[in-house]
């Protein structure tokens, strides 16, 4: 039964779950927030969203994983590719349904979410712009947070979608590398600066004070994780795994004149990726 869990666990990449939550949560705010029980089922649909699209990742990449990851759960055979697919497929279906009841832009940015995942699962070993295919299903992802909220989707919050979705990008094109092995170009990481960047200009007054702080987290968190790439010999996954726990602090960046008692609370996701990545790889 335990190994069952784990492989499920694993299939779904339930260690970057807390990133997805701090994605929902800086959204929801950004929107100006609302009833907590909507909160809860945005969650609990981005999960399904999340997972789902996890699942049929490997799904997709079956044939792959079977030359060169071999220690994946559908072609090491701890899980049949069927059942994966149906899995994945129901999970998917379920958490766009759950996010589209919160309201009818909430529902279209659900459809566009759902598609997006589909498309990169699809495509991403497939065409070199799977990056930017990625940081759209952040994106989105973040603006239906928000549409969910009592403000709906608001300027601050496309601002704040566009710098993840800089962020994703520079993260998955290292992510990338981790299977292929190719040369690691520098641009891509000059993605990762934007969110301290962005945020100082949107912050003024005392919520910059806020903001710097969390920049500078963000900065030394984001160093020692790149770290493992400018080493010799490289450990890309490692590098990749603290990128994605940093997730938490980009959202906290666009978030960072909320209540203390929020900061807590993307402390707490943050540690608690940390924390799920000791039992589930991240990648």
């Amino acid at each position: 039964m335990i190994s069952k869990l784990r492989t499920l666990l694993v299939l779904g990449r339930a260690s970057n779950l807390p990133t997805v939550w701090s994605n929902c949560l800086a959204g929801w705010l950004l929107g100006g927030g609302g009833e907590w029980p909507r909160f809860a089922v945005l969650c609990a649909g981005a999960t399904l969203l999340y997972t789902g699209g996890m699942f049929l990742n490997d799904a997709f990449d079956a044939e792959f994983d079977a030359q060169h990851r071999r220690e994946r759960p559908v072609p090491s055979g701890a899980i049949a590719l069927g059942l994966v697919w149906k899995l994945g497929l129901a999970m998917l279906v379920t958490g766009t349904v759950l996010v589209g009841w919160l309201g009818f832009t909430t529902a279209l940015l659900a459809v566009l979410l759902a598609g997006s995942i589909l498309l990169y699962d699809w495509l991403h070993k497939l065409v070199a712009f799977s990056p930017a295919l990625m940081a759209v299903c952040r994106f989105l992802l973040y603006l239906a947070a928000s549409s969910a909220a009592m403000r709906g989707v608001t300027d601050l919050a496309v601002w704040s979608a566009v710098t993840l979705a800089a962020y994703i990008m520079g993260l998955s094109y290292l992510a990338r590398k981790e299977a292929t092995g190719l040369t690691i170009r520098k641009w891509p990481q000059l993605l990762l600066l934007i969110p301290p960047t962005i945020a100082l200009l949107l912050h003024d007054g005392s919520s910059r004070e806020s903001a710097l702080l969390v920049s500078v987290i963000f900065a030394l968190w984001t160093i020692r994780s790149l770290r493992h790439v400018w080493m010799v010999p490289r450990l890309v996954p490692r590098a990749v795994s603290g990128l994605l726990a940093g997730i938490v602090w980009v959202d906290w960046l666009a978030v960072a004149d909320e209540s203390k008692v929020f900061g807590v609370i993307f402390i707490g996701l943050f540690l608690a990726a940390l924390l799920f990545q000791r039992f589930v790889p991240a990648t």
